[in-house]
């Protein structure tokens, strides 16, 4: 396997400093670069290992902390294993950062990840990919909508609120996107109901974006997330060879 070298950063943006973690194989050559937008629950010790094993495969990989106006990582102090259940108070403390993420907050934010990534030694020259899961699977289908010449593929897995019938939602920017899309769904999942689904798939087509939607059945909210009781082995091993597949075929 792959050694790979894992370090904290500073990303400066336009509204003040936003921490990340960034990873890529330890022979110190440039690889192709991925954007990867982590859940509600943030930057945290197992998204740095999915990072590691993404940059295992050959990939230099940059989590941001996308909530940095709230502070540092951890935003929110969180147990090893994360169940809302055992503490109801969580989504209380969670929700107001992750509704404070506007649009046009995400557009500002990629941009400086996107200059980020393109100033690293460590990152090859040419176009990125995107990977987003939760509420990240939204900001990847909207830094690809608004970032067309800088990304070439992006994914997003048991993602929410993709497609809805407000005048700022994700799926209105796919008429921009020239990237290649994948979409893992969770299954009756109540944050992307049946007809955003449908919406998210009907916008991809007219806009004539490539793509491929995907529901795994059986799969919870948050099923790549072994630190939450919403983990799946199988879906995630799926969402891993789907996700290793899309950019295979793009760098």
């Amino acid at each position: 396997m792959t050694a790979v070298q894992g370090t904290a950063v500073d990303i400066p943006t336009e509204d003040g400093t936003a921490d990340a973690y960034l990873a890529h194989p330890g022979d110190g050559r440039p690889r192709p670069a991925v954007l990867f937008y982590p859940d509600a629950y943030g930057l945290r010790p197992y998204l740095r290992s999915m990072a590691d094993r993404l940059a295992a495969a050959g990939y230099t990989v940059l989590v941001p902390n996308v909530l940095y106006r709230h502070g540092r990582t951890p935003v929110v102090d969180l147990p090893e294993f994360i169940d809302p259940g055992v503490d109801p108070t969580l989504w209380e403390r969670v929700g107001p950062l992750v509704r404070s993420l506007t649009p046009d907050r995400v557009e500002r934010d990629a941009g400086a990840y996107l200059r980020r990534l393109a100033d690293s030694p460590m990152v090859a020259a040419g176009p990125v990919a995107v990977t987003g899961y939760c509420m990240g699977a939204r900001l990847s289908l909207l830094t690809a909508g608004t970032y067309p010449d800088r990304v070439a593929a992006a994914a997003g897995f048991h993602g929410g609120r993709l497609a809805t019938e407000t005048p700022d939602s994700p799926h209105l920017v796919a008429e921009h996107i020239t990237a290649e899309l994948y979409f893992g769904h969770a299954d009756h999942d109540p944050s992307l109901p049946e007809e955003q689904i449908e919406r998210l798939e009907n916008a991809l087509t007219a806009a004539g974006v490539r793509h491929r939607c995907e529901v795994y059945p059986g799969a919870q909210h948050g099923y790549t997330m072994a630190d939450t009781p919403a983990y799946d082995r199988e879906a995630d091993e799926r969402h891993w060879a789907a996700l290793l597949d899309l950019l295979d075929r793009t760098f």
